[in-house]
């Protein structure tokens, strides 16, 4: 029995659909991660996309042909979102409308109601862009993640090949070309398609799972205001990596900062200027450090800083860094941003704890406030 392309379409669409039920109801309800809802959301427009196909042939072509190449390209940027949420980064807007316009665009102008692949070569490059960055993003993911997320990466991967050759071919061969026909055709494409789908379907569940574990370690870790380390997580890390300092880096800075006047911020503006000052420090921070330095909110508007392989000089471009910062990120119908304090203090090999480090900071930082705050102090000792 041969099976034609409307055969295979039908399979494919049903096959869409099982797995998407399946995916919705032991994954997305379960986990409730972006990763699951948006490959959910990605199964609807590969369904869809595959039912506007069976339109084919007849008078409803010329609408039928462009919504379904818009509703797959919009299935392969939705692959893409689901990829870059892992990493907790939102789909970019021009990728999301962009690609499926410019889809839209080129088969709408290309006589679809004749032409069976109008605007073929913008479809196909528009998949084999959005699932190849699909792709770039999971081998992106920090070694954290499960190893599933390689698999989930090749297949994605050869998915982008296939139809990057499918693109080369319908320029070079023709749409009715022998070996745009035999090898990149829609009955092997669609045979393809869905292999492909079910292999990815044995990742989709343990990356969601992934990172519903990682969104709960991030809550337990972060301060729900800034985003920072909160206390308990920042000394843990901080003492982990003093009794176990890396070789390269053996010794460093820890810095304490405190915002100056603050509680005139509260009550000259209200608590939720306040909030706004702490995620505006919170951001210098962030902006400032390397990935590998940890910050966290010591309590209120206390903050300490962790930098291997720091010295006091590199610690204070550090913290004239984050002041500067900080003041660029008043705005003239919002509360005036306050100056900081920092107190620093070096470690070594040889420290022995982070309480006595903390509180050789701690007294720098008070010299720091006693000389008129807005400044950085250091302590005059090494632990």
């Amino acid at each position: 029995m041969v099976l034609d392309t409307a055969t295979l379409r039908i399979a494919f669409a049903l096959m869409a659909l099982a797995l998407g039920l399946l995916f919705y109801f032991s994954a997305y309800r379960t986990t409730r991660s972006p990763y699951s809802g948006w490959w959910c959301l990605a199964l609807v427009f590969f369904l869809s996309g595959s039912a506007a196909f069976l339109l084919d042939g007849t008078p409803h072509q010329w609408w039928a042909n462009p919504l379904g190449n818009v509703l797959l390209v919009h299935g392969g940027v939705a692959v893409w979102a689901g990829a870059r949420s892992l990493r907790s980064m939102p789909p970019p807007r021009w990728a999301f409308n962009g690609i499926p316009l410019a889809t839209l665009v080129a088969s709408a102008v290309d006589n679809p109601a004749t032409n069976v692949w109008a605007g073929g070569p913008v479809f196909l490059a528009g998949m084999s862009f959005s699932i190849g960055l699909a792709s770039r993003e999971l081998w992106q993911l920090e070694p954290g993640y499960s190893r599933v997320r390689i698999p989930m990466a090749a297949v994605a991967a050869g998915v982008s090949v296939f139809y990057l050759g499918r693109l080369v071919a319908f320029l070079l061969d023709g749409q009715a070309g022998s070996t745009f026909v035999t090898i990149f055709g829609s009955e092997v494409t669609t045979l393809v398609t869905m292999v492909m789908l079910v292999v990815a379907s044995f990742s989709m569940a343990a990356l969601s799972s992934e990172q519903q574990t990682q969104a709960l370690r991030m809550a337990a870790t972060r301060d729900d205001l800034t985003g920072l380390l909160n206390r308990k997580a920042f000394l843990d890390l901080a003492s982990e990596q003093l009794a176990h300092p890396p070789v390269a880096k053996p010794s460093g800075v820890l810095i304490l900062a405190d915002l100056d006047h603050f509680k005139a911020v509260n009550d000259t503006y209200g608590h939720a200027a306040g909030d706004e000052v702490l995620q505006a420090f919170a951001g210098a921070c962030r902006d400032t450090v390397r990935s590998t330095d940890l910050a966290g909110r010591y309590g209120g508007e206390e903050f300490v800083l962790f930098i291997p392989g720091g010295t006091a000089d590199s610690a204070e471009r550090i913290a004239d860094a984050i002041s500067l910062r900080l003041a660029q990120a008043s705005k003239a119908d919002g509360p005036q941003m306050p100056t900081v304090s920092y107190g620093i203090t070096t470690y070594d090999a040889g420290t022995a704890g982070l309480e006595a480090l903390i509180a050789s900071a701690d007294a720098a930082l008070y010299t720091a406030k006693s000389l008129g705050r807005n400044r950085t102090a250091r302590s005059d000792r090494t632990f």
